[in-house]
């Protein structure tokens, strides 16, 4: 018998969802000559949505991440072996 289970991971899926929305913002700041990491950070801290342009519908994108799992999931990222 092939007993195959399959790993459900809801962590795992809005790991992807956070990345999929955080590249999308990335590159719509990009695109309108923005430097993006300096204006995602102003959003992180500051949780003012002005630093997010409104190109591409980003600034409504970025609202759709948690800020403090955002957060966490970047510590996480930074401090991995």
């Amino acid at each position: 018998m092939d007993d195959k289970t399959i790993k459900f991971s809801i962590k795992t899926e809005c790991e992807d969802e956070i990345k999929k929305n955080l590249t999308y913002v990335y590159n719509s700041l990009k695109e309108k000559g923005y430097n993006p990491i300096n204006q995602i950070v102003g959003y992180i801290l500051s949780e003012d949505p002005t630093y997010i342009t409104t190109h591409n519908n980003a600034r409504s994108v970025i609202r759709r991440i948690d800020r403090d799992e955002l957060m966490q999931k970047l510590v996480e990222n930074y401090l991995k072996d």
